[in-house]
């Protein structure tokens, strides 16, 4: 078998490096989606929790008693951070995607002008 030209060689190493990108990409995804659930999770469960209900947050290694409105406040700056995050994510999730479709197209056809 014929070896493959430099050009062809660098272009799949890249390839190759794309996809990893695109794997990380896509496992920091996972990643914030979760915490984003999470945090929409007890964001509804504090807002739904009558007003004399005492809400306690984890510092450290103790739990500390918080104002009901200050927790809500909080989970939902936390909130509009993981959705922006996951945007972002999303967003250079599919230019990856579109790089790696490139990519393999350009290295498909250098294939094909060197077998014909």
């Amino acid at each position: 078998m014929e070896e493959l030209p430099p050009q062809v060689q660098n272009m799949i190493a890249q390839l190759q490096q794309l996809q990893q990108q695109l794997q990380a990409v896509v496992t920091q995804k996972l990643q914030v989606e979760s915490m984003l659930k999470e945090s929409s999770a007890a964001l509804e469960e504090v807002q739904n929790a009558p007003d004399d209900t005492p809400i306690f947050k984890v510092a450290g290694n103790v739990l500390v008693k918080v104002e009901k409105e200050k927790v809500i406040k909080e989970l939902q700056e936390k909130k509009e951070s993981y959705e922006i995050r996951l945007k972002a994510l999303e967003r250079q999730e599919e230019r990856l995607k579109e790089r790696i479709d490139e990519m393999q197209k350009k290295i498909r056809s250098m294939l094909v002008t060197r077998a014909g």
